[in-house]
C-alpha cells in the first residue's frame, strides 16, 4: 500500500465510519465510500479496520467502478483518481 494511504500520526482520533449494519444490502457499498474518504483523509486503516474490508477488494469493485464513473460525471477528481488507485489495487 502507498504510504500516502496511512496515516502515521496517531495523536488524532480515527474518522467516524458511519455504516449500515452489515446484513443491510447496502453495506458494501457505504464500505467503499468509506475506504474512498479515508484514502482521501490519509486514514485507510480506519477505513479497513471499521468496514472489515482492505484496500483494493476484489467484492467492491463493482461499487467503486460506480463511484469513480459518477465521481468523474460529476468532476470530483480527487474522488476518481481514488478510486482509480483501488481499482488497480484490486487487479493485483
Amino acid at each position: 500500500m502507498s504510504r500516502a494511504f496511512v496515516k502515521e500520526d496517531d495523536s488524532e482520533p480515527p474518522q467516524d465510519f458511519r455504516l449500515p449494519d452489515e446484513d443491510s444490502p447496502y453495506y458494501a457499498e457505504a464500505a467503499a465510500w468509506a475506504l474512498i474518504h479515508g484514502a482521501d483523509g490519509g486514514d485507510t486503516r480506519s477505513a479497513e479496520k471499521a468496514t472489515g474490508y482492505v484496500w483494493g477488494e476484489v467484492m467492491l469493485v463493482p461499487h467503486v467502478e460506480k463511484i469513480m464513473a459518477e465521481a468523474e460525471e460529476a468532476g470530483q477528481d480527487r474522488v476518481a483518481q481514488l478510486a482509480r488507485r483501488f481499482l488497480r489495487a484490486a487487479q493485483g
